[in-house]
């Protein structure tokens, strides 16, 4: 399950793509099997970094990699990587844990390339407020959430940096109501409405049937779990900030929503 939109990243092969926190792997794994890049997952965790090289074994061993994995231990405040270095930027489910999530961005804007793309997520206001109201531990265990965003002063501290937003969206909505119930019956998991909930979305997951993809594009304007949003650094050349190959994935992408 990811978060961020392929259709959104332009990706072309030989591209070189970070994706900054990327915990177990979910997106890094994802887009080293989907294209041709060379992707980068970087995070403070040495055990997620483990679980995810693990993860990556099996796709790596049946050649079902078509493009290369790096893992690596960092720090998002001070990234090991040269300004200018990366076509395509993915930060996903990460500001919401830091302090500082300007100076990330601000990391993040030195090493993206001109024209290059950053995709942001992070929890809807609504959903998060929610589990906030529920649940005091939710947001109070070591390593949580210590913001709620606003997704207009998220957007504009992105776009101050001197990026151009041309997207967004939200995902998950059949996650928030699990998240809800998981913080009503806080330390409780083995509640059987949270595991019955817990069984639907691991089915969801893996089956992927109709009525519930239906279900959730229906929804996900409003109870989305995520918002992604999507940003081009600008170039010298490109005075509007948007290249139209950009432009018209994100364009694409667009109707392709209301179309599902």
């Amino acid at each position: 399950m990811i978060t961020v939109d392929p259709r959104r990243l332009n990706l072309q092969a030989g591209q070189r793509v970070l994706d900054l926190g990327c915990g177990e792997g979910r997106h890094a794994i994802h887009f080293s099997i989907t294209d041709q890049v060379d992707i980068f997952g970087l995070d403070l965790s040495a055990n997620d970094l483990a679980t995810a090289a693990e993860r990556a074994q099996p796709f790596a061993e049946c050649d079902q990699q078509r493009g290369r994995l790096q893992l690596c231990v960092g720090n998002a405040l001070q990234l090991p990587f040269p300004s200018n270095f990366f076509d395509v930027v993915i930060c996903s489910e990460v500001l919401e844990h830091i302090e500082d999530y300007q100076g990330v961005l601000q990391e993040i804007y030195r090493v993206l390339k001109p024209c290059g793309i950053f995709a942001a997520t992070v929890p809807a206001f609504f959903p998060e407020w929610v589990c906030w109201k529920l649940s005091d531990a939710y947001h109070q265990v070591e390593g949580g959430h210590i913001r709620i965003f606003r997704e207009k002063k998220l957007r504009y501290a992105i776009e101050a940096l001197g990026l151009t937003y041309f997207a967004r969206h939200k995902a998950h909505a059949l996650h928030a109501p699990y998240w809800w119930l998981k913080c009503l019956f806080w330390g409780r998991d083995d509640s059987p409405v949270v595991r019955q909930y817990h069984r639907l979305l691991v089915w969801d997951m893996m089956e992927r049937p109709r009525i519930t993809r239906w279900v959730e594009t229906l929804l996900n304007p409003l109870l989305g779990k995520s918002v992604a949003l999507y940003f081009v650094k600008s170039s010298a050349e490109d005075s509007a900030g948007v290249p139209l190959s950009v432009a018209a994935a994100g364009a694409a992408g667009s109707r392709e929503e209301q179309a599902a």
